[in-house]
């Protein structure tokens, strides 16, 4: 029984610490306080909360630690461009 409960334990901490370090969206007020790494975008996403995640994704995959969404088009399929921030 203790075994079930340490493995939950350590399972829920890790899931907590891993998303400790994803990219957090930030307003452009906010972004002003850091530094701009560059530009990551997508497309082919069919809802906003999915182009949400997708930017948050590739945010997190460029090594940013905040992302603000710059843009979103729907011609079709939805697209949009995010700047990544240190």
């Amino acid at each position: 029984m203790k075994t079930i409960k340490y493995a939950v334990a350590a399972i829920a901490l890790s899931t907590l610490s891993f998303g400790a370090f994803a990219a957090q969206s930030v307003s452009s007020a906010e972004a002003q306080n850091l530094n701009k790494m560059g530009v990551v975008s997508v497309q082919g996403a069919t809802t906003l909360d999915g182009l949400e995640a997708e930017l948050a994704q590739k945010a997190d995959q460029a090594g940013a630690k905040a992302y603000s969404i710059t843009s979103a088009n729907t011609n079709g399929k939805m697209s949009g461009t995010a700047v990544i921030y240190k």
